[in-house]
């Protein structure tokens, strides 16, 4: 009788064979950060992509660290339509909270499974090209989000040159304007972005939900795979919301810019990253363009 094991691999060698020499962006948010196991889980999932010849860029936030150093600094965090307002003193605690805490935390789990990570941020060779973001309309009117910035372009020349020795670059979503002026970006843009000027074939953000729900009250609802036509439709109905508004414009920057596809998984699904890439029936959503 065939081990469950054999089959396993026979499911996978398609993928394998596939996917050996791509590139996957993949952006990592700051709440599994919060816990050590699936951390490591998932680190140990990208180690593994890496042994089998898969190219890896992954970009990070760090927005629940950001919120609870801002509170410990007696400062309340204001979000509008899912994204945070980024005062002067927002944007302190928002660098230390992910270029320091968020990033060391992810590349000390690395160094524990011998991956060649490397700290970035958007900063760094200016990979990221950033000006300060205009007052927009939201959901409370016209507002200015502060010390936010909108991608002008990436420089993704450093990254590539790592890339190709083998180094995994692990990117921070800070960034700045060619002025020097330091701004803050949605870590799921930048991960979209990069995904893009990298070629990536796949963008696979990995949050807390199991991937897009048709109830966000109910873990159970996942929808498996959509269009974006039908990732509109649920825009439009009130179903996707607040955190996860940014994530749609990410899935749609990615989708129509050549990348061949979007996953949305969770760092709490056992082996999250290996069962969307490597089986038929996936554990997340699988976004297509039309």
């Amino acid at each position: 009788m065939q081990s469950t094991t054999v089959q396993a691999l026979r499911h996978a060698l398609p993928y394998l064979e596939h996917y050996r020499g791509k590139l996957f962006v993949i952006k990592c948010g700051g709440e599994a950060l919060e816990h050590p196991a699936h951390l490591a889980s998932l680190i140990e999932q990208i180690a593994v992509l890496h042994q089998l010849g898969i190219q890896i860029a992954l970009v990070h936030g760090g927005g629940p660290q950001a919120t609870q150093l801002a509170k410990i600094l007696g400062r309340e965090p204001t979000f509008v339509d899912g994204r945070r307002v980024t005062t002067p003193e927002a944007l302190e605690s928002t660098i230390m909270a992910i270029n320091g805490l968020a990033q060391a935390t992810l590349l000390a789990a690395a160094r524990k499974q011998n991956l060649p990570a490397i700290g970035l941020s958007g900063i760094d060779h200016g990979i990221i090209q950033a000006t300060k973001r205009p007052p927009i309309k939201t959901s409370l009117g016209i507002t200015d989000f502060g010390l936010v910035g909108d991608i002008q372009a990436v420089n993704c020349v450093p990254l590539k040159n790592l890339i190709a020795n083998q180094a995994i670059p692990f990117i921070s979503p800070i960034s700045a304007d060619s002025e020097g002026q330091i701004l803050n970006i949605n870590a799921d843009d930048v991960a979209a972005q990069i995904a893009l000027a990298l070629g990536a074939t796949k963008l696979i953000l990995i949050t807390t939900p199991r991937g897009i729900l048709s109830d966000p009250q109910d873990q159970n609802s996942l929808i498996s795979q959509l269009t974006l036509s039908e990732l509109d439709h649920l825009q439009q109905s009130g179903t996707i919301s607040t955190g996860m508004l940014p994530k749609s414009k990410a899935i749609r920057t990615a989708l129509e810019n050549r990348v061949e596809r979007v996953h949305v998984i969770s760092y709490q699904f056992p082996d999250s990253i290996l069962t969307e890439v490597f089986t038929n029936e996936g554990c997340g959503t699988l976004i297509l363009n039309e």
